[in-house]
């Protein structure tokens, strides 16, 4: 199986436009990006199905090229491995991020970085890729940092742009807080398995080589890793700003490639985390928290981009309350579907604000689905998918997670899980109303120049709106029989799929009509306060104006961080630099060359040309080399 080829063809797309992409003309670059990708998504393809005809005790398949680093007992290989898992996500990303290589195709084609933009895009899903991969976690690690990278110069892309640059930093530096916890964990799995292999970190776990202790440290470093690249509680703060980047970065960051990889990572290491028991409950409840969390600062932003970037923070929120309940599969279903229905709104916001020359004010908009033929509809469709409407894929996904929470007797977890069900849909559908519906809010400049996005930026909406559509059918509920959920059967030789604990039927479909009801609760809400009575909002804002200006504020969280952590630490690097480093290390620097030229300027009263003072030298020395033989 040539599986091994995924990372490397984008890897190496990326290596020749890094080197000779200057001389390239601008066409060959796009073509090359999106064909190293497509070729990507092909060889993905046929590896899923030969997968299909490998048995279970077979897998995974791994292709080992050599050993990476041998230093005492600490070696690593350079090797990749294929197996349901990672095969379900080398689809996703070569999937979804061949569409956005083919969106960014219309959207970026005026802009001065067109080359350096697919560049980075290429190179950021060849260390998505290699994460996926990777047969040990120092290879994933590699991967793991290679998307911190990617997103840094994504995000800051336009680094022109004050706001950009500072995004970027911002995205790097809360990642590596994330990133130490990660390092630790390595640490400690290095001390107590002795190898970073996945299978013999498996092997380790079952034969009860790992105590529950050590089991529950390190699952707890490694989903502090993870909240930093998913943008869970308390780490989540980079991803909003991480808006400042194009559009189709914010697509690729997240659905198809960094967010998810902190779920990956826990699906993975899923054996660990069930040991533990205790960091499998923590997942489970940090997710359901993040998730309505995030949920509430979606409702009250007015940026069309910044709503969808909290909906992410939720929904990835979800993804790990089916991790933390043991439903695994459950997880990376809503990953899957996610990908798809998310990649869709980002990509459908991307063709609104390259409608209105790049507005991303919602209340500057309105009346939209009239000139807008076709965003309108898939736009509507990505919506629905994620506010959980029946038949769309989001349902399906979303409710395996709650029906396993409810199983799991994590009530609390449940009942948070369902209250960002209403959120969600609540806040999907307001900005479906403010966006494209109502009365036109437009400035003259953008009307003037209103228009539908071309068909090499439409043709991917529609394919992945087709999708969104489609790809929960995948993973019915038992309610359908138990060979009806296709996806948990696929990845049943990786990992724990969690068959929800035994619920009657009937228990099963009363919880998928509370689902049901909560979604279109929080759609008619939407309805009501911006269709039917549009003054309604107005009217709790001036009733409660705290909790306005707190949500709003985003709870002041980039505050309180500021004034806890940033402002401190900057004013103790502007004490250390001036007291230390101006007078201490400078000093010594500009002291040693002072001392230098003192003794240079004092020697060269010896080189004044006169003979006299020569003839003095010598004499000089000629006695003291005689007083020297006399007393010496």
């Amino acid at each position: 199986m040539w599986f091994w080829l995924i990372p490397l063809i984008p890897g190496a797309s990326a290596l020749i436009l890094a080197v000779f992409g200057r001389l390239l003309p601008k066409k060959y670059v796009s073509w090359q990006a999106c064909l190293s990708v497509l070729a990507s998504f092909v060889i993905s393809l046929i590896s899923f199905f030969g997968l299909l005809r490998v048995p279970a005790e077979s897998l995974p398949v791994v292709k080992t090229f050599f050993r990476w680093i041998q230093s005492g007992q600490f070696s690593a290989d350079l090797s990749f491995q294929l197996d349901p898992l990672s095969s379900i996500m080398t689809l996703v990303v070569t999937g979804v991020g061949f569409l956005i290589h083919v969106y960014s195709v219309g959207y970026m084609a005026h802009d001065s970085g067109y080359k350096r933009y697919f560049t980075y895009l290429n190179l950021f899903t060849f260390a998505m890729l290699i994460l996926v991969t990777a047969s040990n976690l120092v290879l994933m690690f590699v991967g793991w940092e290679g998307v911190g990278l990617c997103s840094y110069l994504l995000i800051g892309f336009w680094f022109d742009r004050h706001s950009a640059a500072n995004a970027g930093k911002k995205a790097f530096i809360v990642n590596r807080i994330g990133d130490a916890a990660f390092i630790l964990g390595l640490f400690f799995i290095f001390l107590n398995i002795g190898s970073f292999d996945f299978r013999a970190i498996n092997a380790a776990v079952a034969g009860g080589g790992v105590t529950t202790a050590a089991a529950t440290l390190i699952a707890i470093l490694l989903f502090a890793g993870a909240t930093g690249k998913s943008a869970q509680l308390p780490l989540y703060v980079w991803l909003p700003d991480a808006m400042e980047g194009p559009t189709p970065v914010s697509a690729l960051i997240h659905a198809a490639t960094m967010v998810t990889a902190g779920v990956y990572m826990v699906a993975r290491m899923n054996p660990m985390f069930t040991h533990s028991g205790v960091a499998g409950h923590l997942v489970g409840l940090v997710g359901a928290l993040t998730a309505v969390f995030a949920a509430t600062m979606a409702l009250t932003q007015n940026d069309i981009k910044r709503v969808l970037a909290y909906s992410t923070i939720s929904q990835i929120g979800y993804m790990f309350i089916g991790c933390g309940v043991g439903a695994y599969a459950a997880g990376m279903f809503h990953l899957t579907t996610h990908a798809f229905f998310k990649s869709l709104l980002f990509l459908s916001a991307g063709s609104v604000m390259h409608a209105l020359s790049g507005e991303l004010d919602m209340r500057k908009m309105g009346g939209l689905r009239k000139y807008l033929p076709l965003t309108y509809p898939v736009f509507l469709v990505g919506a629905i998918a994620i506010a959980g409407v029946p038949f769309l894929s989001g349902f399906f996904s979303k409710d395996a997670i709650l029906t396993h929470a409810f199983a799991e007797r994590q009530y609390f977890i449940w009942a948070l899980g369902v209250m960002g069900a209403v959120l969600t849909a609540f806040y999907m559908f307001r900005l479906i109303f403010l966006t494209f519906f109502g009365e036109e809010r437009l400035d003259h400049h953008a009307k003037e120049h209103l228009h539908e996005s071309p068909p090499v930026m439409t043709v991917p909406l529609i394919i992945l709106a087709f999708f969104s559509v489609v790809a929960g059918y995948a993973g019915l509920p038992l309610v359908f029989g138990e060979k009806a959920n296709l996806f948990s059967r696929f990845l049943e030789p990786v990992i724990h799929t969690g068959h929800g604990g035994g619920l009657s039927i009937n228990t099963e479909w009363f919880l998928i009509l509370i689902s049901v009801a909560v979604s279109l609760c929080g759609i008619y809400i939407a309805y009501v306060f911006y269709r039917k009575s549009p003054q309604t909002p107005h009217r709790l804002v001036a009733r409660f104006p705290a909790v306005y200006k707190l949500l709003y504020g985003k709870y002041y969280v980039d505050e309180i961080y500021n004034a806890v952590f940033v402002n401190p630490m900057v004013k103790g690097s502007e004490v250390i630099y001036q007291n230390f480093d101006l007078k201490v290390i400078d000093g010594t620097i500009n002291g040693t060359a002072g001392a230098a030229g003192f003794s240079g300027k004092a020697l060269a009263y010896l080189q004044s040309g006169e003979v006299k003072d020569y003839a003095l030298a010598i004499l000089l020395g000629v006695v003291i080399f005689i007083g020297f033989l006399v007393f010496g």
